[in-house]
């Protein structure tokens, strides 16, 4: 099986750790439970696919009446993802912390009921009750959008609601998350900046979201933990520049434009006008390029981010036919 990711934008959080409680894996669940989120799900991916943003606040979960905005700006991100396609559950998860009396980092320890396949999902701060993670893949759509809905369930009501929704796209240019983990393996020997961040990429569209771990993602990053040198092992990093040198802070996924960007954070001189601070950042993605050549083959672009007293800036973006050679 495997899980494609998608970006948080509610209560629930990093991965944690905390006290163990009850999961039950979608062939485990009686008719009634299964019935009662499919509809709920269903109704919830039809106010998503229609922009029927009243109809999903009308279902949110009141303790999550705070996280609003962020939810919403998912939701409207989700349109895009899913244009063109057919929005279809893949799997669900029923998840039983009742038995918590107040907030707690919890873990839920996931099994089918073959036992074949086992998940984790860890929740940070999370309050007594009972909540179900719903994946779903909008088949068809040009950017394979993935989405996850969180609800919690209301018990005086005998309802779902709405308590987040994540939102990320399954493939970039056609390509997901299995083609990016074949291209790191491939590039692992010959060019270990591209093979590490080839891993990223493909732990990015694999999963469905930050909380949830499994032996695929697990084969992933052991097979990545083999890259030698491993890029984070190196930075920061100083790179000549004919009569300067600049020092990268750090280098990560950057997908924020539904692309298979690399972020570049970087010190800063201080600049602040923003031609000036364009043309810093244009020469910062320049040094880097040339010193890790095998990044251009294999990314669409560089975000840079200026970092100055403890403050980091993003400057923008460039396709990597627009950074100079």
């Amino acid at each position: 099986m495997h899980f494609k990711g998608m970006v948080v934008a509610a209560l629930f959080l990093a991965a944690a750790t905390g006290r163990a409680a009850t999961c039950t894996m979608q062939d485990e669940m009686t008719a009634p439970e299964r019935d009662a989120l499919a509809s709920a799900g269903a109704q919830l991916t039809e106010a998503i696919a229609g922009q029927n943003l009243a109809a999903m606040k009308a279902d949110l979960d009141p303790a999550e009446a705070g996280d609003w905005d962020g939810i919403q700006a998912a939701a409207q991100r989700a349109g895009s993802l899913t244009a063109g396609g057919r929005v279809l559950f893949r799997d669900a998860f029923l998840l039983d912390a009742s038995g918590q009396a107040s907030p707690a980092d919890t873990e839920f320890f996931c099994t089918n009921g073959s036992g074949s396949m086992n998940v984790t999902i860890s929740m940070r701060n999370l309050p007594g009750g009972k909540y179900a993670v719903l994946l779903a893949d909008a088949l068809g759509a040009p950017q394979q959008g993935q989405l996850g809905l969180i609800l919690a369930w209301d018990s005086p009501a005998s309802a779902w609601h709405l308590a987040g929704l994540s939102v990320r796209a399954g493939a970039f240019n056609s390509h997901d998350g299995d083609w990016y983990w074949k291209r790191g393996r491939d590039l692992a020997r010959t060019d270990p900046w591209s093979a590490w961040y080839s891993y990223d990429t493909a732990a990015y569209l694999l999963l469905p979201v930050d909380f949830l771990s499994s032996p695929n993602l697990q084969k992933l990053r052991q097979e990545q933990q083999q890259i030698s040198p491993a890029p984070p092992s190196v930075l920061p990093l100083s790179i000549p520049d004919g009569d300067r040198s600049w020092k990268i802070e750090s280098v990560g996924l950057d997908p924020s434009l539904d692309q298979p960007d690399l972020g570049v954070a970087y010190d800063s001189t201080g600049v602040t006008d923003p031609a000036a601070l364009r043309t810093e950042a244009t020469a910062v993605m320049s040094a880097f390029l040339k010193q890790q050549p095998g990044i251009r083959a294999n990314f669409h672009g560089l975000w840079a981010y200026a970092v100055k007293n403890g403050q980091r800036t993003p400057v923008m973006e460039l396709p990597m036919a627009q950074i100079p050679q």
